[in-house]
């Protein structure tokens, strides 16, 4: 696990574990997952990756930024499809190596780039993966 300068680091075990300060543990590749969740529904939207900055402008903004690793820059959610996700809350896990977002998001309320409201569209039924959501909009 990686420190960061944006974000402090962690005394020791108990600073990281009931500790009031926002210190995220990042992986080797500089990235802590981040799990986006519909704050009105409970419906786990997306996952996707923050690095220090999106976490940054995250907290600062209240507005989700994540980083893409397919493009390796950082990516404010929404800012060409509208689908901005406005933080309402922001959660660690128990060591500060995941993120929870409890998000609203505008626009036509979808998460996915291929056209669903969540990017969990899909159920595994007898070996096949079977859509359960008609999508949003037909992508490109």
């Amino acid at each position: 696990m990686t420190s960061s300068p944006l974000f402090p680091h962690a005394a020791d075990k108990h600073a990281l574990e009931r500790g009031t300060d926002l210190a995220p543990r990042f992986n080797g590749d500089g990235l802590v997952v981040a799990v986006a969740q519909h704050a009105d529904t409970g419906e786990i939207l997306m996952l996707a990756w923050m690095n220090d900055e999106a976490l940054k402008l995250t907290v600062d903004t209240s507005i989700a930024h994540y980083f893409s690793r397919s493009r390796n820059e950082l990516w404010k959610k929404g800012e060409t499809s509208g689908q901005l996700q406005d933080v309402v809350e922001l959660r660690v896990d128990c060591d500060q190596d995941a993120v929870l977002l409890k998000v609203r998001p505008r626009g036509d309320g979808g998460a996915c780039h291929v056209g669903f409201r969540s990017c969990f569209y899909r159920v595994l039924e007898d070996g096949k993966l079977v859509e359960r959501e008609k999508p949003l909009h037909d992508h490109d």
